[in-house]
């Protein structure tokens, strides 16, 4: 009978590979119950973050077309209101009658009066129209630029509102109160920036047209170098970018605010944070390319127009001054019609640049704090 030393001598190595297999084995199923409760953790973590960024989607989803149906309606508001300032400020009726009443009785005014009522229609229908090219232009890229600048806030407000249910619903009412604050300032410029518009975009008129007489032959190319002309020097004439003051308020606060001694309401607000972000694009090189990338597409568009709509006196072959002059004032309703209708608004939308630029606009802006 075998002694258990004996049966260890001659067994030992079956005992050891035995015991390693046996042992090998058990590693081998821990490593895998470790390995697939892992998996399974890392699922349910993909799938808990699967459904917080579909949750996170549609409450973006949601705000931003909120964002969208405001834009939509601020625009056109803001347009209307647009015409309505420039039609008042800038009535040429008064001009019209006084010179129809000259011709039709030619001693109630002497030939100074009549020069002097000539010039003044030369320069106020020039000045209304760039003024309605201009202010036509500037207000659908701004609002282009709130919508972006909206649309990056919407992110980070959603990324911070998941997981405080609770707070979700008093945030969201202060944020929307900022955000249409935000996209009623397009209101600024015929609210309190038309006086000096007008009074800068008729002093630059003023310098390019002062060599140009009634009698002066207009042609198409020399309509459009013309427009451009007073354009490039209203632009050009103060510091750079100082036409944004006629966009937004200067300063960071809302203009409509009143001053409060409680520092809790002196932090900056969030309505505070879009106007400096705005501030900020508008005064970046590439929306100064775009806008004159815009104004150009804009004056092309209307000089062909022109063509088109006065076939019996063509300005495409040329015509005096003075009989332009009326062709030039009926322009400024096309400009100024509402969005849905205003075919310069289209063009400003179909640049490619303009595109371009919004979409890097929004890519570029930082989705996290």
């Amino acid at each position: 009978m075998l002694s258990v030393r004996d049966f260890w001598r001659r067994h030992r190595r079956k005992v050891f590979y035995t015991v390693g297999v046996l042992g090998s084995g058990y590693l081998l199923y821990k490593l895998y119950g470790a390995h697939r409760h892992g998996v399974q953790e890392l699922e349910r973590e993909v799938a808990a973050q699967r459904e917080t960024e579909e949750l996170m989607k549609a409450q973006m989803q949601a705000h931003f077309e909120n964002i969208q149906r405001i834009s939509d309606v601020t625009l056109p508001h803001a347009m209307h209101d647009l015409n309505f300032r420039i039609t008042e400020e800038l009535d040429l009726s008064h001009l019209l009658e006084r010179l129809i009443q000259g011709k039709g009785q030619p001693n109630s005014l002497t030939q100074s009066e009549k020069l002097d009522l000539w010039s003044r229609l030369k320069i106020l229908s020039f000045t209304r129209m760039t003024l309605s090219v201009w202010a036509t232009t500037m207000l659908s890229l701004y609002t282009k630029v709130q919508v972006n600048i909206l649309g990056r806030h919407l992110y980070i407000d959603t990324a911070r509102s998941l997981g405080i249910s609770d707070l979700l619903e008093s945030i969201d009412v202060v944020d929307r109160e900022d955000h249409k604050k935000f996209l009623d300032s397009v209101d600024f410029i015929s609210q309190h920036g038309m006086p000096s518009l007008i009074s800068d975009m008729e002093a630059a008129t003023k310098e390019v047209l002062k060599g140009k007489q009634l009698s002066t032959f207009f042609s198409s190319t020399t309509l459009h170098e013309t427009v451009m002309q007073i354009l490039n020097t209203f632009m050009s004439m103060g510091s750079p970018n100082y036409w944004i003051k006629y966009m937004i308020p200067e300063h960071v606060k809302p203009y409509s605010s009143s001053s409060s001694s409680d520092p809790m309401l002196s932090d900056v607000t969030e309505y505070d944070q879009l106007m400096m972000e705005a501030r900020a694009v508008l005064s970046s090189a590439e929306f100064g390319s775009i806008v004159e990338i815009s104004l150009q597409a804009v004056v092309d568009k209307l000089v062909e127009l022109m063509g088109v709509k006065f076939k019996g006196g063509s300005i495409t072959s040329g015509l005096p001054l003075a009989r332009v002059l009326p062709q030039v004032a009926q322009m400024c309703p096309l400009l100024l019609e509402e969005p849905s209708k205003n075919q310069f608004i289209q063009i400003i939308k179909n640049i490619q640049e303009v595109e371009v630029f919004f979409t890097l606009l929004y890519a570029n802006m930082p989705h996290a704090q």
